[in-house]
């Protein structure tokens, strides 16, 4: 059915992506009429037929084979280390490859293990291990060796030795590595070697994905706001022992059906900061069906269809789907239609009956139904072809936060079908689906390693992610360095990391944050830049890097920038422009009023007494306060000095206004036998 609302020709259509991280920015796509393509499609002009490499375009297909597992989508995963109860390699196999696989797991979990103790000697026996594992062409290996020589743990730092053991495991097979190799190329602006990457890293991700609804992305919690730990996120991420939980499971024991559904979501995708656990959750939807709750049932016919945690059974699927749909949840009728469309569970396939259940699910602004009557149209399957309808439902699909709606928008992109080919654009949306994937399980692992206090563990899980182009994890890495010094565990070449080691691999990390629109970053390099930590004192690249975060409306870079245009550093000297910078600054966050005041009457003084003795003591109070500032500390920090720094500013100021008396005093008296009309004394007298 066409939406008449919804015109490409004469549209402006902004398209946000639904949270990726709680904290993180929103994707913003902005599609205009110079996107759309105006030209007619022939018959030979098809999705798959445009692009000869690319993979297929949907589940649409005629391929029947089995969804794979999570292991299967990300091989050489570290799951079988970090989740206890997953199967590892069994020793004393005569299977060489068995026998890499061993060493490939134990050198793994002693990189692990060594990160949480900080024993540098565990650490280069893991790198020995998977070192000799990699010589050997394990694929796994070389992709774990090139993360060691990209970050400089037990090796020397060396990217290029990192990219050539990362392209190799990608030959092999390695999604981490393809990840890692599309971010790197993504970096460098090489749209045409990132975009075949994360194309086919976002088919994975695609089909990890339940079959025809969204499920909930694993949340990569920010672990920090700005310089202070993030409380409320981390409290939301402490699984069974936070009280919301607790509070909604003694919901769910005294029959409450919305709380046993959504604690059966939690278990069962592993969602804030509870471990998957597949029985309970099915414990906890069989419940919540017993007291009528509909998106129970709806994701039992969708878990069926699958076979994600039970044995297939399609019969059983649209069994579920459709009791859910009597009790009108729409969004069942997606599921319906699309096992319909792949002729599942049914006599057969029946394009009319799925087309009618989509556009029911649509009509009720069901974003999985928009999404898959635009396979529909897209692909002419049961309905005449109309690609640029099928954009519309993917454009709508796509606000309504589905995944799969981003994943096909990419393909128009990056072939040309439907909208102009546009190589930048498509990878940027490819990278958002790709980053869901089932590699995305590292941000869980790390952020339980952090609640736990295992922050060693935290950082080299969030330094892996980094590394594949996950910008909450680069934040949170570099912040972990920050914040904990040597407790990170941060492993350099030989031991542990030096002071310069770690300031300049925080530097790093903040650095690609903030290419990826990560404020707080930027304002952290402007400030190394600024000040020289972990690098040499650059006031422009600091004023560069401000600027960054301005465009951000962040204000206190526009305090920064302000404060270097009244004093010639790094920008022209410029006092108009200095005092614009305070304003917008003010104008920004209210909470900058007596920095800005202080800013203004520094500009005022510099302005009317530009070579007095004030202007050079505001100039010199930048390197006179950390003086006194670290003094005052030194002084403070022993005991009893406390009272006696009291007693002697006291004094000061009782000899200060002594000596203010005093100066006030002598003109006061001298004034009395000055003249007041100058005729009386000194002036020469009339004849």
């Amino acid at each position: 059915m066409r939406i008449a609302t919804l015109k490409l020709s004469l549209c402006l259509l902004i398209v946000s992506l639904y949270p990726l991280s709680l904290t993180a920015r929103p994707f913003v796509l902005i599609l205009s009429q110079d996107d759309i393509k105006e030209t007619a499609i022939s018959s030979d002009d098809s999705p798959d037929s445009t692009h000869p490499d690319s993979p297929e375009w949907d589940e649409f297909g005629e391929s029947d084979s089995p969804h794979k597992s999570e292991d299967e989508l990300n091989p050489g995963s570290w799951r079988p280390i970090l989740e206890p109860g997953v199967a590892t390699p069994a020793a004393g196999s005569a299977d060489p490859g068995a026998e890499l696989e061993l060493r490939y797991s134990s050198g793994v979990s002693k990189m692990v293990a060594a990160a949480i103790s900080g024993d540098a000697r565990v650490m280069e026996e893991a790198a020995a291990e998977i070192e000799a594992a990699a010589s050997e062409g394990h694929a796994h290996a070389r992709s774990v060796l090139g993360f060691l020589y990209g970050m400089g743990m037990m090796r020397e730092t060396n990217k290029a030795k990192a990219f050539l053991y990362h392209h190799f495991a990608a030959e092999g097979g390695n999604a981490e590595s393809k990840m890692a190799l599309a971010y790197t190329y993504l970096r460098q602006d090489m749209h045409d070697k990132a975009v075949k990457l994360y194309a086919e890293l976002a088919e994975v991700a695609v089909n990890s994905f339940l079959i025809s609804k969204d499920s909930p992305v694993i949340e990569p919690v920010r672990i920090h706001n700005g310089a202070e730990e993030n409380k409320e996120a981390l409290r939301k991420s402490r699984g069974e022992d936070d009280e919301d939980f607790q509070i909604l499971e003694y919901q769910a024991l005294k029959g409450n059906a919305a709380a046993m559904y959504k604690i059966g979501v939690f278990y069962y995708f592993g969602l804030r900061g509870l471990r998957r656990d597949h029985v309970k959750a099915m414990s906890w939807f069989m419940k919540a069906v017993d007291k009528g709750e509909p998106r129970s049932m709806e994701l039992l016919g969708e878990i069926y269809a699958r076979g994600a945690g039970v044995e297939r059974n399609y019969t059983k699927a649209l069994e579920w789907l459709t009791l859910a749909s009597k009790q009108l949840l729409f969004s069942a009728y997606n599921g319906m239609g699309y096992l319909y469309v792949k002729g599942y569970g049914v006599d057969k396939k029946n394009y009319t009956k799925a087309k009618e259940y989509f556009e029911k699910a649509a009509t009720n602004e069901d974003a999985g139904g928009r999404y898959n009557l635009g396979v529909m149209y897209l692909k002419g399957i049961g309905v005449k072809r109309d690609v640029k309808l099928a954009c519309n439902y993917f454009i709508l699909a796509a606000n309504a936060g589905q995944p799969k709606a981003f994943y096909q928008l990419a393909k128009m992109f990056h072939t040309g079908v439907g909208l102009k080919k546009n190589l930048p654009m498509a990878t940027a949306l490819y990278k958002l689906v790709a980053e869901r994937g089932p590699w995305s399980s590292l941000s869980r692992w790390a952020l339980e390693s952090y609640l736990k206090g295992d922050v060693g563990k935290a950082f080299l899980l969030y330094a892996r992610m980094a590394e594949l182009g996950y910008e909450v994890a680069q934040s949170n890495a570099a912040w972990i360095l920050d914040k904990y010094g040597e407790r990170s565990m941060c492993m350099g070449e030989s031991e542990f990391c030096t002071d310069a080691e770690r300031h300049q691999r925080a530097h790093s990390l903040w650095w690609q944050a903030s290419e990826q629109g990560n404020e707080h970053a930027a304002l952290l390099i402007g400030d190394a830049y600024y000040y020289g930590r972990g690098t040499e004192r650059d006031y422009q690249r600091a004023a560069k890097a401000y600027m960054h975060a301005k465009s951000q409306s962040n204000a206190q870079a526009m305090f920064n920038l302000g404060y270097m245009h009244e004093h010639g550093q790094g920008l022209p000297f410029d006092l108009h422009l200095a005092k614009r910078y305070y304003d917008q600054a003010l104008a920004i966050d209210s909470a900058a009023k007596l920095p800005v005041k202080l800013a203004l009457t520094s500009l005022w003084i510099r302005k009317n007494y530009a070579n007095s003795f004030l202007v050079d003591l505001i100039d010199s109070l930048p390197e006179v306060y950390p003086k006194v500032e670290a003094w005052v500390e030194d002084v403070l920090s022993e005991e009893g000095n406390a009272t006696i720094l009291t007693l002697f500013v006291c004094l000061l100021t009782v000899l200060y206004l002594r000596e203010r008396h005093r100066r006030h005093a002598v003109p006061a008296a001298g004034e009395v036998a000055v003249p007041h009309n100058p005729n009386e004394q000194g002036a020469p007298v009339p004849n």
